[in-house]
């Protein structure tokens, strides 16, 4: 049987995804410079993966007008 595909991930993996440490993730987060992640509960936040494959292949995830 195959491993469930992520589709939200945490803050420590999203960074992983992107080959960098967790505080130069939110350092650019912060700055606007990658996307936010989604609220799915009080106080439950994750990254939606498209949104980090786009930025993978240079595309603007949806939503962010200017990257």
């Amino acid at each position: 049987m195959a491993p469930p595909v992520q589709i939200l991930v945490r803050e420590p993996t999203a960074a992983r995804m992107l080959d960098m440490p967790t505080y130069q993730f939110r350092r650019l987060v912060a700055s606007g410079s990658l996307p936010p992640p989604r609220i799915i509960a009080p106080g439950v936040e994750r990254w939606y993966v498209p949104d980090l494959d786009a930025i993978a292949k240079g595309v603007a995830p949806e939503g962010m007008i200017e990257w």
